[in-house]
């Protein structure tokens, strides 16, 4: 009888420990962080100018997949598929993290579309309800005598839940130093 007591004692904290951590609601996705990582964008590259989308899905309470392409239109692409974790640092400030294939065809560079690797960090923190920056750097190497490190500085306006503009200078990129304007929506 001792055994059916603890087995079930067990398995209520178990089961009671994610939903206390959530806000005890047991309608909401069990996440971790502050951030949704459930979501696709569209954006505007500017000098040069490229256009581009991405999306990005939850796997797991603190894992992500994302896809995204951007391209000037001109027989070129940067293609970027990546596995990524994330976790709360505060109550206010994501930290994530990201490893990624990338297929990057340019016609000075990169002539026949060549692959390489690309691992990544960045920081998303909270200024207001609604708005968000953060920052990223990475190392990405396609071959091997062209390896760089490169980064980006964001900050998005959350219009709403579900709907929020964005702008982005990147350094170091495959399209050199540009300024990226985006708009994202949350499923």
């Amino acid at each position: 009888m001792r055994k059916l007591v603890f087995i079930g004692t067990l398995l209520a904290s178990v089961v009671s420990a994610p939903t206390m951590a959530i806000g005890q609601d047991l309608n909401l996705t069990p996440s971790m962080s502050n951030f949704s990582y459930d979501y696709f964008d569209v954006r505007v590259g500017l000098s040069p100018v490229t256009y581009g989308g991405g999306v990005s899905m939850s796997i797991h309470p603190n894992a992500h997949v994302r896809a995204e392409v951007d391209t000037e239109f001109d027989k070129d692409w940067d293609f970027t598929g990546a596995v990524g974790f994330h976790a709360p640092v505060n109550d206010w400030a994501d930290i994530y993290g990201e490893l990624a294939l990338r297929n990057v065809k340019k016609r000075d560079v990169y002539k026949d579309g060549e692959f390489g690797i690309e691992v990544a960090i960045g920081v998303r923190q909270w200024l207001t309800p609604q708005l968000e920056v953060g920052g990223e750097i990475g190392h990405v190497s396609i071959k091997e005598e062209d390896e760089k490190v490169f980064g980006s500085v964001t900050g998005r306006f959350h219009a709403t839940e579900l709907f929020s503009i964005g702008a982005q200078f990147r350094f170091n990129e495959i399209y050199d130093d540009q300024l990226v304007l985006s708009t994202r929506f949350k499923f």
